[in-house]
């Protein structure tokens, strides 16, 4: 026998014992199977109705009331990603405590009486930073994700063995909850690589989940070509009305003759790009299609049930033919039944009320769990103290030297900012030329703004006057990495190749990363004057009482805001999102600190106020170039 021979025995011979041992505290029955057309729930016939929530973007005192929520819609499952990039931020080190305890968000969910599907990737998409991939696969020049890189497979099979060892006694295989599992994620809309198709099943056997397993794609012949396993259940992912249910099923029946109906992701609502449109869907539209799908026994979930929020520096970003980016909001309402602070909306009643038409026979709906927490309004409050973001260097930063500017990933960090600086020599003259700026850049001569660069329309020139030893700061922002489509191995951050000024290329660079995980010992100072320098702002409020509130941010130009040391996320006066959830458990009765990081520089106001229901509001010149 070959090397190669040997090895492929080695490995298959491995697999068989993971998968024997793997199986060996199973049930002799389990309680959930796939049987011909019919999935199959303690020995009888069941249809899935699902709904979508995701732990991390719900903070854990909620989540019980959130499960109890989806019960009373009268949802008997709930169906979660497992995100990567949360989990293990850096590699073999992982993280499965306080809001990531995934397996304490499960048995929750079982003592509401509802059931999970687990989807754990390792790739989701779900319009967050890479698709839920850690930044840190970056590092690795040349590494492809989603292929048979074998730096790649190691990695996702040291993720999935460590997910097994939470998820293990929850497996409906146990008894537990867990009723079935997804391979991958929409490989169909990504690729056609069926070696690496059949590897992700695989891993996922080897690490333990003997449950069914099933893929999720889009419904459409192409998407069928790449996504889709022989023997392995296939549904299928789509919005619109009852007409685009059927054609979506008929694609499907053609190409899988056999095996159970399930919509994978229906999709209730939708996401928004920052200066695009605030999306909006009738409810009715979702309640007509979810009634179709009862009358004809097909199983669904709602994408989303209960969107939630991308806290701090989650949200990812997407491309089109008219946009070369374009960054996600840190809203992930998803216009879902129950809104970003948890509250009943008409969708919410429109769809309890079709599915209480079909229940199964002596089945009831609980009653309504409205939120134990209001939204609160908060009065207007001054943010009077500040420091300049280039004084705090050197308590934010330690500088890096480097001839040519250096990604964020070559810096060993994953999220936030960093400020390249150089000295504009003596023999260079002409326009600024960054290739490439990824996502924002703000331009600085000697401390003062001079202009921004904005990948969402490919700029990377600005025209300006720059004299011989000008001091020169480039503060670059990652604004999310794209978390769809064919370029997701290329999302490297901060200046990406080379800084001109003119035809001089600039070199030898002080780099200041800036991942602003601990801003305490920053020094503020009260200041009288206006600054037009991206700056922090710090402020306080008093509350008697504590619940959900949306920050307005109206009046601010561009940035990030913390209350009470937790990173709400991002602000962008191009709208649509206009408002930041601040969560009631952040919250405290007494004094509360809000610090704000404004790269803009140019904002009209410095006062913060709390209000009871959010803001969309898109400025009308959000997409054209230059009118910032």
């Amino acid at each position: 026998m070959t090397g190669l021979g040997l090895r492929i025995a080695a490995c298959a011979l491995g697999a068989a014992l993971s998968l024997a041992l793997s199986s060996a505290p199973a049930l002799a029955s389990p309680r959930f199977a796939i049987e011909g057309d019919r999935f199959m729930l303690d020995g009888k016939p069941h249809l899935i109705r699902s709904g979508e929530m995701h732990y991390p973007r719900i903070p854990r005192e909620f989540w019980r009331e959130r499960l109890r929520q989806a019960r009373a819609m009268g949802l008997n499952t709930v169906t979660t990603y497992v995100f990567w990039n949360l989990h293990e931020p850096e590699p073999g080190q992982f993280d499965f405590s306080g809001n990531l305890d995934i397996a304490a968000f499960i048995r929750t969910a079982q003592e509401e009486g509802l059931d999970v599907i687990v989807r754990p990737g390792p790739y989701i998409c779900t319009e967050l930073d890479f698709g839920g991939f850690p930044a840190w696969l970056l590092r690795t020049p040349g590494l492809r994700v989603r292929s048979m890189d074998p730096r790649f497979l190691a990695a996702g099979e040291r993720y999935l063995r460590r997910v097994h060892r939470e998820l293990a006694p929850l497996l409906s295989s146990r008894g537990g909850p867990i009723l079935m599992m997804q391979i991958e994620n929409e490989y169909g809309s990504y690729g056609r690589d069926r070696d690496y198709m059949r590897t992700a099943q695989r891993q996922m056997i080897d690490a333990g989940f003997d449950v069914p397993l099933f893929t999720s794609d889009g419904a459409g012949p192409h998407y069928f070509e790449g996504g889709p396993l022989p023997g392995v259940t296939a549904v299928i992912n789509f919005d619109g009305e009852v007409d685009d249910a059927k054609s979506s099923f008929e694609a499907l029946r053609k190409f899988r003759p056999n095996g159970p109906r399930m919509v994978g992701e229906y999709w209730a609502g939708w996401f928004d790009h920052w200066g695009e449109q605030h999306h909006t869907t009738p409810p009715q539209r979702a309640a007509s299609t979810v009634e179709w799908f009862l009358q004809n026994k097909i199983s669904f979930n709602l994408y989303m049930f209960h969107g939630g929020t991308s806290f701090g520096w989650l949200p990812g970003a997407n491309y089109s033919r008219e946009m070369p980016y374009q960054p996600d909001t840190t809203s992930y309402d998803y216009d879902s039944p129950v809104d970003e602070a948890g509250r009943i909306t008409p969708k919410y009643r429109a769809l309890r009320e079709v599915i209480g038409r079909h229940l199964e026979s002596g089945e009831t709906l609980p009653p309504i769990a409205e939120p134990a927490v209001a939204t609160i309004a908060i009065p207007r409050f001054e943010l009077r103290e500040s420091v300049s973001l280039l004084d705090a260097l050197p308590v934010l930063s330690r500088p890096v030297k480097a001839e040519l500017p250096r990604s964020m990933e070559a810096l060993d960090q994953n999220y936030g900012f960093v400020l390249y600086r150089n000295t504009v020599p003596a023999d260079a003259s002409g326009k600024l030329v960054i290739d490439e700026v990824r996502d924002y850049a703000t331009v600085l001569g000697d401390g003062k703004p001079l202009g921004t660069l904005d990948r969402r329309f490919g700029e990377r020139e600005l025209d300006v006057a720059l004299k011989p030893g000008t001091r020169l700061d480039l503060l670059v922002e990652n604004m999310g990495r794209i978390n769809f489509g064919a370029r997701l191995d290329e999302e490297r951050k901060g200046i990406t190749r080379s800084v001109r000024v003119g035809a001089t290329e600039l070199f030898d660079w002080t780099h200041y990363p800036l991942p602003l995980t601990d801003l305490s010992r920053l020094h503020y100072s009260q200041r009288s004057q206006p600054r037009t320098d991206p700056a922090f702002w710090r402020g306080q409020f008093t509350l008697d009482r504590t619940g959900n509130t949306f920050l307005d941010t109206r009046g601010w130009g561009k940035g990030h805001v913390w209350v009470n040391g937790h990173h709400l996320g991002r602000y962008w006066k191009i709208g649509p999102q206009q408002t930041l959830l601040v969560p009631a458990p952040w919250l405290r009765q007494g004094r509360n600190e809000v610090v704000v990081l404004d790269v803009d520089g140019g904002a009209t106001a410095r006062h913060l106020q709390g209000l009871a229901d959010p803001v969309y509001e898109t400025a009308a010149d959000a997409l054209k170039p230059g009118k910032r």
